[in-house]
């Protein structure tokens, strides 16, 4: 049995298009593996603590402290990590970047001696490997240049998810992303189209 851990951090709620797709992504590795289990983390609902003193005292000390009450939720969510075969976050692009709720997660779990070591060659990730399905809201388009020509918005989510994940040794990431959902109902009714086909290419029914 197949766990599965599925981030969601929209303010939108259940009208969000990346919590709806997100969860599509869900249900299609529900649909091949039946028993699995689904921890699911609503990151607006229960946003994670921003990190403090307490939370750098604790990760600075020598020897590392991990038993600190400062470090009770960031064990919560590396525990729910570890427990996942598979992770599936569903986000808007905030600004070019993550949401704040998602910083906040990721700061909660890439931690030193916990989650990765820093050697001479660089730093090294702990957790073993997994796949990472990442769908991406957004009002306008990143990947590529906008129907009307306009040029691409700058991307700062992909390639900071690839190295944050990759700092802790996760590396096997798929994007998903639904772009120009602002731009009226046919542009929406494209991304859909557009992101459901990259879910079938992705997880091709069994």
């Amino acid at each position: 049995m197949g766990t599965i851990l599925h981030l969601t951090c929209s303010p939108r709620g259940p009208l969000a298009y990346s919590r709806m797709v997100s969860g599509e992504v869900v249900e299609r590795l529900l649909a091949a593996d039946p028993a699995g289990r689904v921890i699911e983390r609503n990151l607006v609902e229960t946003p994670p603590a921003f990190v403090d003193e307490g939370f750098t005292a604790a990760i600075l000390a020598s020897p590392p402290d991990f038993h600190a009450p400062s470090l009770a939720v960031s064990e919560t969510l590396i525990a729910e990590l570890e427990a996942s075969d598979t992770v599936v976050i569903g986000t808007p692009m905030n600004n070019y970047t993550v949401p704040a709720t998602l910083k906040a997660w990721i700061d909660q779990i890439v931690r030193i001696h916990r989650t990765f070591r820093s050697t001479p060659q660089g730093k090294v990730g702990l957790l073993r490997d997994r796949p990472v399905y990442v769908v991406i809201a957004s009002g306008g388009y990143f990947s590529r240049p906008s129907p009307q020509g306009t040029p691409p918005q700058p991307d700062f989510l992909t390639p900071y998810l690839r190295a944050i994940f990759g700092t802790i040794g996760i590396t096997d990431l798929h994007f998903i992303t639904l772009e120009g959902l602002t731009r009226g109902a046919e542009a929406r009714a494209q991304a859909s189209a557009a992101a459901r086909k990259r879910i079938a290419a992705l997880l091709p029914p069994t």
